[in-house]
């Protein structure tokens, strides 16, 4: 007989066998009750979404997904692994009695879809619309139970509305180092003019012009408009973040070179908030991993920073970690960037150079200008590997070092960067591994200021390489008004720091390796910027009235790209080209005037930053947030001291980028006192991977990885072999399997399951389509216990259930519910399938009270099955509100546990023991034992080693 003869007998047969046809049917009708129904709407405290008090009265649980990109190509069934992991763990808090917020929202600005549009000319907002509803579709099959009263996407403009309202916020904005908070910018402007603080410059604040004005203040705004070294990227046609720039000098999205370049562009002052950036992470329920990648991003540094004098006006500041070494500094080295080159360098070079200093040109500022070319086109990772050869050139000006009194030449080199500290180093070559290498390279002196603690001896001269140490004593080092000879470091750099403080030519000072946060796109497909320029150039906020700032229709979307290895580019913007809405009337509370609109618009992490507080009150037209219902279910609280949401899960990779943006936004809203929680994410947790094979022909190419034959162990594709390597799931290896071909197969409620099941929801994993039926016969068995395939009818009844099922089910009840309640949802899978294949090898029909609580135990990890079984058991209404089933202690315990009694290591005796005997019964029972007694033969016991209910060891005197 065929299979196709087989299935059509068996279905003959069985007509009402859970196949993937009655999955589908069933699962339909769920989801469509779940949505007529409201079945997920969690109610607020106060607002348009309250609901029933004693409801909203509940505890709470906020649970929230990292916010999905709608891609065109659709989910693989490596995207939803995260989103059904939190909707498990939230079924399962529904059914322990909270009140559970669970949604899922769209961050739909960005570069796909832009880039779709310049291809197609579709516009961005109908692909991404588009991409959107076919994305929900995908995600409603899977049965995830959000509240779809809550979703939303970052380009609908009453969401952007309030991400530009933000931005105001942060512009309005000053950080005050006394309070250690944001302040509004209208106290400081108070304070400029009562004159209870100086103005920058000692001018009177009534004295200066509105555009010198905005400068001064622009020198405190949290977010402000400057004039500083970006990465440019002509490839795209954009500047980016230092955290969008790869390891490798290249843009993360597009794999193009970026390039140093100076622009003006809007910054947020991210900087304000290190060190409450570094020290709230104490508080915070997140994996050590992400914290460290957090801590070490901010970089926070302790040290020294040391002015030394060029001429009698200027002077190069340099920030240290030792300064110590001040004694041992023989040059210095500027970043190419570095506003002050072009201040210092001299018309011709100094009586005397070195003609290795010089490079060869025959002007320092024709020496400057080639090498600063020369460093434009590398990357900050290129400037700061450690090449064999260093390059530099000397800038004509000299340095005194205010220790020593020594003049000291002054270069510029690529391996000093602007991003850290103040973009100049003092350089101490004998300790210090890359100055030795450049002093090596340019003839320059070394003086050895820390004793090594080897035989090499103290003329550096002679060594092979730098000597560093934070354990040995300092030498070489005395003026007539300081000594720091035969001082360790720690106290030394104490000394050094309290001497150049006195002078006036130093202080201690702490510094990071984090820069503020570039916020500037030249793109179309982004939020517009609620800021207009007037005639002198000055920038002024909209007023709130006139927010939101729609983003208007344009013909072309294209930023000017350019060959993406110019550097001699600059940006371009889509917007710039509408003079009709760039150029406006407008007033703004003192007449109407002229203005000019900002064009370039915010980058695509600016709707994410606050996203999570748009779920709490979506409709809101008035406020960003209802401060009840914020406090309801963010604000701090036990084992929370900074609030936030309750389980956040995504990847690994935002620990950087999305994380440390939106803790510095939800900081500055804490500070003005918008919200009550001064963190957004109380609890991460990042999910592993789902992977897949890639099959590679002889060319290296992916191929079609389900038309691949595995003979022997060998793969082949079109009868050629092919190699097969474990990688990423997706479109462009071939090897992508969509959710919606698992659903039609097997059902989603078996695609759960297999995710679930496939291991430890933090480890990354293999997808195997061939593994995927395990899960689909768990649920045939299930279904099978519960309901006669014959007849359709439910077979329980109502008799009590024997001891073993009941320990069975119970066991299974507690294991189960403690690993659900810890995101272990494949340990409460493997103790379900247990309980369920015990049930089966019993035989006859189930309990009532066994099979309900089989239902309730895989409701949230099967929801689908769970509420068709429910309701022919009899019951109205949905299973997503019932109590988790609670577990009978007295029939969780063993009733006996066997314990081994040994005599010098080896076995004497076997005793069945309470599980909860203590240690002084055990050790009585074991030495009163039979065979024990004779086994000691009268011998004495020096010691007996117990570990109660289990072992017993007895060592012989």
């Amino acid at each position: 007989m065929s299979e196709t003869n087989t299935a059509a007998a068996a279905e003959t047969a069985a007509p009402h066998r859970y196949t993937a046809a009655m999955a589908a049917d069933i699962e339909a009708r769920w989801q469509d009750f779940w949505d007529a129904d409201g079945t997920y709407a969690a109610p607020n405290p106060t607002g348009d979404l309250a609901g029933d008090p004693q409801v909203a009265a509940r505890p709470k649980k906020f649970i929230m997904d990292m916010f999905p990109y709608p891609s065109g190509a659709g989910l693989h069934v490596g995207h939803p692994l995260g989103y059904i992991a939190t909707d498990v763990y939230a079924r399962h808090q529904r059914m322990t009695g909270h009140n559970v917020l669970h949604t899922l929202g769209f961050d739909a600005f960005g570069l796909p879809a832009e880039q779709y549009a310049v291809q197609t000319g579709t516009h961005p907002r109908i692909s991404t619309e588009s991409n959107m509803e076919n994305m929900k579709a995908q995600l409603r099959r899977l049965g995830l139970g959000h509240d779809k009263r809550r979703s939303f996407a970052t380009i609908d403009p009453e969401y952007y509305k309030w991400t530009q309202w933000i931005f105001l916020q942060i512009f309005n904005s000053w950080y005050d180092t006394d309070a250690h908070r944001a302040r509004p910018i209208a106290e400081l402007v108070a304070a400029f003019e009562d004159g209870s603080r100086e103005v920058p410059g000692g001018r009177e604040w009534t004295a200066l012009s509105a555009f010198e004005r905005a400068e001064v203040l622009g020198q405190y705004r949290l977010a402000y408009a400057s004039d500083a070294p970006v990465n440019w990227c002509p490839g795209l046609g954009t500047v980016l973040a230092n955290e969008e720039v790869t390891a490798d000098g290249r843009s993360e999205r597009g794999n193009f070179p970026v390039f140093k370049a100076k622009l003006r562009q809007w910054n947020m002052r991210i900087t304000a908030y290190a060190d409450r950036l570094l020290d709230d992470l104490d508080g915070l329920d997140w994996p050590e991993a992400i914290k460290l990648q957090q801590r070490n991003w901010i970089g926070r540094s302790e040290g020294a920073r040391v002015d030394f004098k060029v001429t009698d006006t200027d002077a190069i500041t340099v920030f240290t970690t030792r300064q110590d070494t001040l004694f041992g500094a023989t040059y210095m080295v500027l970043a190419p960037e570095h506003e002050l080159v072009d201040t210092i360098v001299p018309a011709a070079w100094p009586e005397g150079t070195h003609s290795v200093w010089t490079g060869g040109h025959a002007t320092p500022a024709e020496a400057v200008a080639k090498y600063r070319a020369f460093a434009a086109a590398k990357s900050d990772v290129e400037r700061q590997a450690d090449a064999k050869e260093k390059t530099g050139v000397f800038t004509g000006a000299f340095a005194t070092n205010p220790v020593s009194g020594e003049k000291v030449p002054v270069f510029i080199a690529d391996y000093v960067l602007m991003g850290y500290g103040t973009g100049a180093i003092m350089a101490v070559p004998a300790h210090d591994t890359r100055d030795f290498a450049f002093a090596r390279a340019f003839e320059l002196p070394m003086r050895c200021v820390v004793q090594p603690d080897d035989d090499r001896g103290t003329d550096p001269s002679t060594w092979d390489e730098a000597f560093a140490s934070y354990e040995a004593k300092l030498v070489n080092s005395a003026n007539d008004e300081i000594s720091l000879d035969g001082l360790g470091v720690v106290e030394a750099k104490a000394r050094m720091t309290d001497w150049l403080t006195e002078r006036g030519i130093g202080e201690g000072t702490v510094n990071f390796r984090l820069r503020d946060w570039l916020f500037s796109r030249q793109r179309y497909w982004g939020e517009p910027f609620p800021i207009v320029y007037d005639e002198d150039g000055v920038a002024h906020s909209l007023p709130e009235s006139m927010l939101p700032l729609e983003l208007p229709e344009v013909d072309d979307y294209s930023p000017r790209t350019f060959d993406s290895d110019d550097a001699d580019t600059s940006p371009e913007t889509p917007l710039s080209r509408n003079e009709d809405w760039v150029n406006v009337e407008l007033d703004l509370g003192d007449g109407v005037k002229k203005y000019r609109r900002e064009t370039n618009t915010m980058p695509n992490w600016a709707g994410s930053c606050w996203y999570e507080l748009r779920y709490l009150d979506p409709h809101n037209s008035d406020k960003l947030v209802d401060p009840a219902i914020e406090q309801y279910w963010m604000g701090p609280r036990e084992g929370m001291p900074t609030g936030g949401v309750d389980l956040y899960v995504g990847g690994a990779e935002h620990a950087v980028l999305h994380l440390l943006y939106a803790r510095f936004w939800s900081k500055v809203l804490f500070d003005l006192g918008h919200i009550s929680s001064a963190e957004p994410f109380h609890k991460l947790y990042n999910q592993g991977m789902i992977q897949a094979f890639v099959y590679r022909d002889s060319r290296g190419f992916p191929v079609p990885a389900t038309e691949v034959e595995e003979r022997d162990g060998k793969f082949f594709f079109e009868g050629e072999p092919v190699k097969r390597e474990l990688g990423k799931m997706g479109k462009s290896l071939k090897n992508a399997v969509t959710p919606d071909e698992i659903c039609t197969e097997y059902g989603a409620d078996t695609l759960r399951l297999y995710e679930m099941a496939m291991g430890p929801l933090d480890v990354s994993r293999p997808w195997d389509t061939r593994a995927v039926v395990g899960q689909y016969r768990l649920l045939q068995r299930l279904w099978r216990n519960i309901v006669d395939e014959a007849t359709g009818e439910v077979t329980v009844t109502d008799t009590e259930p024997d001891e073993a099922t009941l320990r069975a089910l119970h066991k299974a009840i507690d294991g189960a519910g403690g690993d659900l309640a810890g995101l272990r949802f494949n340990t409460a899978i493997a103790k379900i399938t247990e309980l369920n294949n015990h049930l089966t090898k019993t035989g006859g029909p189930l309990s009532r009270i066994v099979a309900e609580q089989l239902v309730l135990l895989i409701a949230p990890l099967a929801p689908h099955i769970a509420e068709e079984l429910w309701r022919k058991l009899g019951h109205s209404g949905s299973v997503v509100h019932r109590d988790f089933p609670v577990a009978d202690p007295a029939y969780v315990v063993d009733e006996a546990v066997t314990c081994v009694v040994q005599i010098k290591g080896k076995v004497k005796a076997r005793l069945e023991v309470p599980p909860g005997i203590s240690d002084d019964e055990l050790e009585k029972l074991a030495l009163a034992d039979e065979a024990v007694v004779a086994a000691l033969a009268g011998a004495g016991i020096r010691k007996v080693i117990v570990r109660a209910p289990k072992l017993v060891n007895i060592v012989p005197a």
